[in-house]
């Protein structure tokens, strides 16, 4: 079964290896950088379930970093992990996008519980429920209703997790393996077909254009 994927932003190579260590060995893959720079390719480059995002780091900040980010679509959730303890500097994280904070020094545990905490929200971040797709289209996150100018669409379970996980990384290309990774659980059979067909259902409701299909790579949301 696939591992919760998490970046972990922080300039401290001992707290990271401490952080990380401990992460990993309550089942997470963690990816481990140090500086702005690169955390901005890393972020182009890969998908993440949480992101920790330390504050003060080289070539940066955790705040510009993650706005930034989520001005270019990335609705990944985030903790930020900072020693800035002033009420402005938390203002400052919640209106950058991020959706808890911690300060340091913490307790591991207390990290794990907040991870925990936002992951079982199962969605990604957004500023509401309802989400506008296009025009005439928009999509109750919290209800999974897919309405198409006001008619009410009957969709499939995985199909509604299709479209979540398309939503959530939007403009990215999904790879057949991490789309099939997340319809599945680790008991069923994956079926190519069947994958063909939700894409169809998605593209024939959406518009045609909406998914874009990569030969051998996977799939994108527009």
């Amino acid at each position: 079964m696939t591992k919760t994927k998490l970046l972990l932003l922080e300039d401290d190579p001992n707290l990271s290896e401490s952080v990380s260590e401990y992460l990993e060995e309550q089942g997470f893959e963690v990816r481990c950088v140090y500086d702005a720079l690169s955390a901005e390719d890393i972020l182009y480059e890969e998908r993440f379930d949480l992101l920790l995002l330390d504050v003060n780091i080289p070539g940066g900040d955790g705040f510009s970093l993650l706005k930034t980010s989520r001005k270019e679509g990335n609705s990944t959730p985030a903790i930020f992990i900072t020693s800035r303890n002033a009420m402005s500097d938390v203002e400052e994280g919640f209106e950058s996008g991020g959706d808890d904070y911690i300060r340091k020094p913490f307790a591991l545990k207390e990290l794990l519980l907040r991870i925990q905490t936002i992951l079982k929200r199962n969605f990604y971040h957004n500023p509401t429920d309802t989400l506008i797709l296009s025009e005439g289209i928009t999509y109750d996150i919290g209800n999974q209703v897919l309405t198409v100018h006001s008619e009410v669409q009957n969709l499939q379970l995985k199909e509604h997790k299709l479209l979540k996980l398309f939503i959530q990384h939007r403009n990215e290309l999904l790879s057949h393996e991490v789309i099939m990774e997340h319809l599945w659980t680790f008991d069923e059979t994956p079926s190519d077909g069947s994958l063909r067909t939700y894409i169809k259902t998605l593209r024939k409701l959406l518009g045609k254009d909406s998914i874009v299909s990569h030969k051998r790579l996977g799939y994108q949301f527009r």
